[in-house]
């Protein structure tokens, strides 16, 4: 119960964050357009700060705050096949993506420690930080999909999909 509690505690804290990160995109976006159109004086930090944050917001939220059950899939394949073939299909997805970025993970490594070299324009942040939220994606993503592997083979049977109970994660 205990390990629940700091997961739900993690995950809440994952979602304040990017609830932090949507918020400073957006007033980097006011500012542009204010700058822009109200003092006729464009600056170029602020699209670059809200593309930064557009990266960041997106491989953060897959990587933290999106459930698996909120990705998106083939469910009226997944869907209308027996608990067993679920099983199965769970498995097979999870081997092939876990196969993709266990085998894409060095060069990622590499090409995003190679970028240390360069920087954005304006506000002088190095690449290889800029870029380093991808590693963390790329690292959440096999921790996932190792679990949904694990749960396909030794535990649970992955649930129906029921489109009565459909949502926007609300």
């Amino acid at each position: 119960m205990r390990l629940a509690q700091i997961g739900h505690w993690l995950y809440r804290r994952a979602e304040n964050i990017l609830a932090l990160m949507l918020a400073v995109m957006f007033l980097a976006f006011v500012a542009q357009i204010a700058f822009r159109y109200l003092l006729n004086f464009p600056i170029g930090w602020t699209s670059e700060l809200t593309v930064i944050m557009w990266l960041w917001l997106v491989l953060w939220g897959a990587a933290f705050v999106v459930r698996e059950d909120e990705e998106i899939r083939f469910d009226l394949i997944y869907g209308g096949v027996s608990v067993g073939r679920r099983r199965v299909l769970a498995a097979i997805t999870a081997i092939i993506l876990l196969g993709v970025y266990l085998m894409s993970l060095p060069a990622v490594w590499d090409y995003v420690t190679f970028m240390k070299v360069q920087s954005t324009a304006y506000l002088k942040i190095r690449f290889d930080y800029l870029f380093s939220i991808y590693v963390i994606f790329a690292v959440a993503v096999i921790v996932r999909y190792a679990i949904i592997l694990w749960k396909a083979l030794f535990g649970r049977t992955p649930e129906q999909f029921d489109p009565t109970k459909a949502s926007s994660g609300v």
